[in-house]
C-alpha cells in the first residue's frame, strides 16, 4: 500500500464544473512521480484538491494518506499528517518573516503530534536546523530575516519552498509547476533540493508541463494528464516522448477537433 493513494477522484469548481474526472494514482515514500499535461488540463486543480483548498469540491472518490481517508480533513490537518504543497505562485506575507513563519509551522506540526499539547521547538535547535538547511540547499541567509516572499524573485520564492520542505519533513510533497519562472541556475538548485529530500521518509509528486525540470529530477514514474484524467503512465522515457511529440497524440478525439 502506497503512502498516498488517490482512487477515482473527481473534483469540481464551486459552480459545479467538473475539472478532475476520475484520477487513480499511488505515490509512495522514496518515489518521484511526474504528472505532465498541457495548460488547462486540471493539474493544479488536482494539487489544490489534494491539499484541501476550499474552492474545490471532491464530488467522488477517495484520498488516502497512510491508509486513512483525508477527504473530509482541512488543509492544516492534511499538512500535520504529512502532506505538503509547493505553489506555482507562492503568496507574499508582508510583516511575517521567513524565520517566524517556519518556526510557527514547525510548532503547529509538533503540537499535532503531541496530541494538541504545545511542544515548541527550542530556539537554539531551530536556529541550528534552519541554518544547516539553508546552507545545504543554497538558500541565502539574508532571506531568513525578510518578509515571506515579499519582493522575492521567482527563484528566491521557490528556494524558500524547498527550505520549507526540508524543515517540515512531509511524507508526500506536491510541487505544482515549481519550475515556473525559474532561470537555469535557480532550476538546478531547486531540483537538487528535491533530489536530496526524496528518501525513504518522503515521496514527491512533481506537476509540470515542461520536460526541463525532469532533466534534473529524474522521475520513477511519469503520468500524462489530459482533460482531467491520467491517460497514460510510464517511465522517464515517456517524458522524452512528450517533449518530442507534444500532448496532441494523447488527447481524446473531441478535444483534438476543438
Amino acid at each position: 500500500m502506497a503512502f498516498l493513494e488517490i482512487k477515482n477522484l473527481h473534483v469540481a469548481l464551486e459552480d459545479g464544473t467538473e475539472i478532475v474526472k476520475g484520477v487513480d494514482l499511488e505515490v509512495d515514500l522514496n518515489e518521484k512521480h511526474a504528472v505532465m499535461g498541457p495548460n488547462g488540463s486540471g493539474k493544479s486543480t488536482l494539487a489544490y484538491a489534494l491539499m484541501g483548498h476550499p474552492s474545490y469540491e471532491i464530488t467522488e472518490g477517495e484520498i488516502l494518506l497512510d491508509g486513512a481517508s483525508i477527504v473530509e480533513e482541512a488543509a492544516d490537518v492534511r499538512a500535520q499528517r504529512g502532506l505538503f504543497l509547493a505553489f506555482q505562485y507562492p503568496h507574499a506575507i508582508p510583516g511575517v518573516t521567513v524565520t517566524s513563519f517556519l518556526r510557527s509551522a514547525i510548532n503547529a506540526i509538533r503540537k499535532a503530534k503531541a496530541g494538541g499539547q504545545d511542544d515548541p521547538i527550542p530556539v537554539k535547535e531551530f536556529r541550528t536546523e534552519i541554518l544547516a538547511a539553508m546552507e545545504r540547499l543554497k538558500v541565502p541567509r539574508e532571506l531568513a530575516s525578510r518578509y515571506l516572499n515579499d519582493g522575492f524573485s521567482g527563484g528566491e520564492k521557490k528556494r524558500v519552498e524547498i527550505l520549507q520542505m526540508a524543515l517540515l519533513q512531509p511524507k508526500i510533497a506536491i510541487l505544482d509547476e515549481t519550475d515556473s519562472g525559474l532561470d537555469i541556475d535557480a532550476l538546478r538548485i531547486v531540483a537538487n533540493g528535491v533530489n536530496e529530500l526524496v528518501s525513504s521518509e518522503m515521496g514527491a509528486l512533481v506537476i509540470t508541463h515542461y520536460q526541463r525540470i525532469l532533466n534534473y529530477v529524474t522521475p520513477d514514474h511519469v503520468h500524462v494528464f489530459v482533460g482531467g484524467r491520467i491517460v497514460e503512465s510510464g517511465g522517464p522515457e515517456l517524458a522524452h516522448r512528450l517533449e518530442t511529440d507534444g500532448y496532441e497524440a494523447f488527447m481524446p478525439p473531441e478535444e483534438k477537433a476543438a
